[in-house]
């Protein structure tokens, strides 16, 4: 058991620094904390930041995660064209291999999600790299 007077190490992101903000509007993360934070509890992995086009959240419905319709007993208000959002490692996986894959933030993808993707395609990706 972890001693809780110790400070808890920051969370990281693929690149190896510090996990940074990946959206506070919409508000996203598994904590709902705008961080693409995970633990124990978070069983999708939901650890890529990813900027949403058209055309993944359409595939993401046709696959069965239906992202864009707003569900207001959720407090979910619906993704647009442009959002960032903290996406399921495994389903952003599924939508690279479909040729339908959202732009990544790698500062905001939390280095979990290398254990479902490879650092190389997040970066083909990735919409902060120079």
């Amino acid at each position: 058991m972890r001693d809780m007077s110790e400070p808890q190490r920051p969370a990281r992101n693929v690149l190896g620094g510090n996990l940074v903000i990946c959206s506070t509007k919409p508000l996203t993360g598994f904590f709902r904390d705008g961080c693409c934070n995970t633990g124990p509890t978070d069983r999708g992995s939901h650890t890529v930041c990813v900027v949403t086009t058209a055309e993944f959240l359409a595939y993401s419905k046709s696959a069965g995660n239906d992202l864009s319709t707003p569900m207001p007993d959720y407090g979910f208000p619906g993704l647009k064209p442009g959002d960032r959002w903290c996406l399921c490692a495994p389903r952003w996986q599924e939508a690279l291999k479909a040729g339908s894959a959202p732009k990544v933030v790698l500062a905001a993808t939390h280095e979990g999600a290398l254990e479902y993707t490879t650092l190389a395609d997040l970066k083909k990706y990735a919409v902060d790299l120079n």
